[in-house]
């Protein structure tokens, strides 16, 4: 098997990987992604901060990017006609974006940092460059995101949002 484009750096993203060890609501990744497999996923992940109040997903958007949580919190809202309704909290050590990023729909909630966030994107291309390089790594993340958007779809508070 091939590895990573030579242009793409392999990013640090052992925080990263703390944060989803020691996620103690949802070990989903934890449990659905090997050590080897984040080792190889992280040449495809960019870092990105965000400081606290600001927007990194708005609800109708059509941006497909996946983010990771290292550090911080982001609150999930939902806005209809009456106001805007808080979803739920997302920390350290999982992932916001996943809707959006298997269901090429609209973003059905905008989430917001709830304090500064450090975070880690995969975007739908470099998603596809790792699916035809390394398909059991992609597999084995996608699964693990099904096994995520599957978990929140359960409650029905939290299954919009599913972003």
């Amino acid at each position: 098997m091939s590895t990573a484009p030579a242009s793409y750096a392999k990013a640090d993203i052992s925080v990263l990987l703390e944060a989803i060890a020691g996620n103690t609501l949802d070990a989903t990744l934890a449990n659905g992604v090997t050590a080897a497999q984040w080792d190889v996923l992280a040449a495809y992940m960019q870092p990105m901060d965000i400081a606290a109040g600001r927007m990194l997903i708005s609800q109708g958007a059509e941006d497909r990017t996946l983010y990771f949580v290292e550090s911080g919190m982001l609150t999930v809202h939902f806005e209809d006609a009456s106001g805007k309704i808080r979803l739920a909290a997302v920390g350290a050590g999982t992932v916001v974006g996943e809707g959006g990023f298997f269901s090429r729909m609209a973003r059905s909630a905008s989430v917001q940092a709830g304090s500064a966030c450090r975070l880690w994107t995969l975007s739908p291309m470099r998603f596809s460059e790792l699916a035809n390089r390394q398909p059991t790594v992609a597999l084995a993340l996608a699964m693990a995101l099904g096994a995520i958007m599957a978990r929140r779809l359960v409650s029905n508070r939290k299954r919009i949002a599913v972003t």
